[in-house]
């Protein structure tokens, strides 16, 4: 009896009105009730929810319903855009601005009130008598621009049975007030005036304009951890020229097809992918590649969306347009990166799901004792009020996403493709680096190395080889084509080519017979070799195939062909092992030649001889044997070895396979990245247990304060107004330490 399957789509919701982690944990457990809803992540950093939900059960208005219904105002990705999710977000800052004035403004006055009689400082005579008035009328607008706070917190509670950081600061806030309220309430109806001195109403209106204004500089810094998106994003283009009905028109880049004609002129840049059907330019692909030096392009070629045209006009047939263009997937990786969790990030999480409900019963216990101890209902009130407004968690849900979201911005912006958080702290643990040879190591393609001669110049011996291998097919004779081409020899016209197989090639150059190939060849031809043996010998120890060259009976010289070296792979060894990791070579050729190119780059251990479908056998053993391994391939036969290794680093030269199969992606082909990933790991890593060590320590330290343990011994206590003040400053200090992170440089 088969099942049917369930199929399963992912939804990305932007949210904005979160306060802190607690907000992203609530948001969590409401969307998981949803009926159909198999996985949901909420990322607090980047203001996101990531679903997994099957649409036969459930459907995008649900979840949207349920983000609301949790406090929350939800936006599709999908259909909204990065301008609409940036309207959003700049909105919600111009709101808290304005609320903060607007508390600010008036908790300033409350404050003087406040501290008037005891300071001696003059006041108007009428106030005397009015104070607990003036201060209600005061604080009661303060209280309304943080109706925030009141409203999340409660509706965290009664809905999703979950406390959050809005529900700490709703009960110290809101039992200020109240309280407050309850002497004033007693005053108007006839008590003593001087009952105004156990008025809390300047702690609630300034611990509402402490947090507005903690809350306002955190959105703005939240705002720069995504930049590197931003960045990505405003480089598409905003409209295209296409050609419909014969004729030109401008339209909207949302409303361009796969199989438009698109004409890009002079300083544009390039709507879509797509291949070129007329005409000819230089493009500036620095964007994708890094190579600064424009790329000329023909009819035939293949354009990226997003880089920029540089010299001339042409016209293209879009085959990859919106979300299926590079640009698209390169900000969908990075976008999926930012949203991730890193492991380490667990243990925060866990921490936060007890925290706030642990922060309540201490600040409960602590206003018990001190009524117990005999000190009086104001002064337990205020220890009360105190420990939950120092223990705020934001500092602790901030510590790790922010410092992910820079990393993998940062890693985008060098072309690094970082594909999730858990990628992002396991690279800096690698052990050992495994590294494909062709193709990774090696350009992959044959080139000409060498020109030896023996009689006559070396262009002659070069002329003779290309010219009868100008009919041959074989990537060996193409090198040596290209080669000639490249120096500017001439070609002769060559008859009776033959391919004679294991051997070589022969064919015919006016009156003489031309000959390449190998040392048996030549002696079934009965020619003469031995001069050359000791060049073959060498070349071929340096890992190179070398071909004979003979004319007229007579040998004439030696061409030598190799799949050359990756610019900076040499580098990108050297400086891994001074990091201590291991480096190890796998590779399907003999161990030879293996061996001639692991010496090049400074390679000494090797795999050799190794087939395609055995090289995640081979990564296996190396991780059975202890070592946390990074492979590194192209991401096309070394797919499997890719998802076997701890991380796969893969090149992303256009490759979908290479996107699917590796952790990390290399845009720009270059392998000192592979070094650049794994230090930018090590330093975020080391933001992240910064970010972490100081939220917890200031959690610990704060909260005892807060609950007066100083005070049998100093007679401190710590005032709320002062615990508001630290709390904004515990978060906005994670999220700028996060933020240094922009000021990395790569070390190669």
């Amino acid at each position: 009896m088969q099942g049917n399957a369930v199929r399963s789509e992912k939804a990305v919701i932007s949210i904005t009105g979160m306060t802190c982690s607690s907000c992203a944990a609530t948001i969590e457990k409401a969307l998981k009730k949803v009926p159909g809803v198999s996985g949901a992540k909420v990322n607090f950093s980047n203001e996101k929810a990531y679903v997994e939900y099957d649409p036969a059960s459930a459907a995008v208005d649900e979840l949207h319903q349920a983000i609301a219904d949790a406090g929350y105002t939800p936006v599709e990705e999908e259909e909204a855009g990065v301008d609409v999710q940036r309207e959003a977000r700049e909105r919600e800052t111009r709101s808290l601005k304005r609320r903060f004035i607007v508390a600010i403004v008036l908790a300033v006055p409350l404050m003087y009130l406040a501290m008037a009689t005891g300071l001696k400082l003059p006041l108007p005579s009428f106030t005397d008598q009015q104070m607990a008035l003036i201060q209600f009328l005061l604080v009661t607008p303060i209280m309304f621009a943080g109706y925030q706070f009141f409203v999340k917190g409660s509706v965290a509670v009664v809905k999703t049975k979950a406390a959050t950081m809005d529900t700490l600061v709703a009960l110290g806030v809101g039992a200020a007030y109240l309280y407050s309220l309850y002497v004033s309430i007693a005053i108007w109806l006839g008590g003593e005036a001087s009952a105004a001195g156990h008025l809390y109403y300047e702690v609630a209106g300034f611990l509402i304009a402490f947090i507005l204004l903690g809350k306002l500089f955190e959105s703005i810094a939240k705002g720069k951890t995504s930049a590197a998106i931003k960045k990505l994003m405003g480089l598409q283009p905003k409209t295209a020229i296409v050609l419909r009905n014969d004729r030109e028109e401008e339209i909207p880049i949302e409303h361009v097809v796969a199989g438009d004609v698109i004409i890009v002129k002079p300083g544009e840049r390039i709507p879509a992918d797509g291949v070129i059907l007329e005409g000819s330019s230089s493009i500036d692909e620095s964007m994708i590649t890094g190579e600064s030096i424009p790329v000329e392009k023909s009819r035939g070629s293949q354009v990226v969306g997003a880089t920029m045209n540089k010299t001339g006009s042409f016209k293209f047939t879009a085959t990859k347009v919106g979300k299926d263009t590079a640009l698209a997937q390169i900000i969908r990786l990075v976008e999926e990166a930012q949203g991730s969790r890193a492991p380490v990030q667990a243990l925060a999480d866990k921490i936060s799901a007890y925290f706030v409900p642990g922060v309540v019963a201490i600040a409960l216990l602590s206003f018990v004792i001190w009524m117990l101890a005999g000190q009086g209902f104001a002064f337990a009130l205020t220890s009360f009020i105190t420990v939950l407004i120092i223990s705020c968690p934001c500092a602790l849900g901030l510590a790790t996403p922010t410092a992910v979201m820079v990393g993998t911005g940062i890693g985008a912006e060098n072309g690094i493709l970082i594909k999730s958080a858990e990628s992002l702290q396991i690279a800096h643990d690698i052990d050992a680096l495994v590294f494909d040879k062709t193709g990774t190591l090696t350009k992959g393609e044959p080139e000409l190395t060498d020109v030896i001669s023996y009689e006559s110049s070396e262009e002659e011996i070069l002329s003779l080889a290309a010219s009868v291998e100008k009919g041959s097919e074989h990537p060996l004779g193409e090198a040596i084509v290209e080669g000639a081409r490249r120096k500017n020899v001439e070609l002769r016209d060559a008859q009776d080519f033959r391919s004679i197989i294991g051997k070589g090639v022969r064919a015919r150059i006016g009156d003489d017979e031309i000959l390449l190939g190998t040392r048996r060849l030549m002696q079934e031809k009965g020619i003469d070799a031995s001069r050359a043996m000791q060049d073959l010998t060498r070349l071929e120890g340096e890992g190179k195939t070398a071909m004979l060259v003979a004319a007229g009976k007579k040998l004439k010289g030696v061409v030598a062909v190799a799949d050359t070296l990756r610019e900076f792979s040499g580098d990108a060894v050297t400086k891994l092992k001074h990091m201590g990791k291991q480096v190890i070579m796998i590779t399907g050729d003999n161990r030879r030649t293996a061996a001639a190119i692991a010496r090049q780059v400074g390679i000494e251990r090797i795999l050799a001889e190794v087939l395609p479908e055995d090289k995640a056998a081979e990564v296996k053993k190396l991780q059975e044997a202890g070592l946390k391994i990074a492979m590194v391939g192209d991401g096309i036969n070394d797919a499997p070895a890719l998802t076997q290794a701890d991380i796969g680093i893969a090149f992303g030269t256009g490759t979908d396979v290479a996107i699917e199969s590796a952790d990390i992606v290399l845009v720009k082909d270059d392998l000192r990245d592979v070094v650049m990933a794994m230090d930018l790991s090590r330093y975020a890593m080391k933001k992240i247990k910064q970010n972490l060590f100081w939220a917890f320590f200031y959690n610990s330290i704060g909260i005892p304060i807060a609950a007066g343990i100083l005070y049998p011994l100093t007679g401190f206590l710590l005032n709320p107004m002062v615990a508001g003040a630290a709390m904004a400053f515990s978060s906005v200090s994670v999220v700028s330490n996060s933020l240094l992170m922009k000021r990395y440089r790569r070390s190669m």
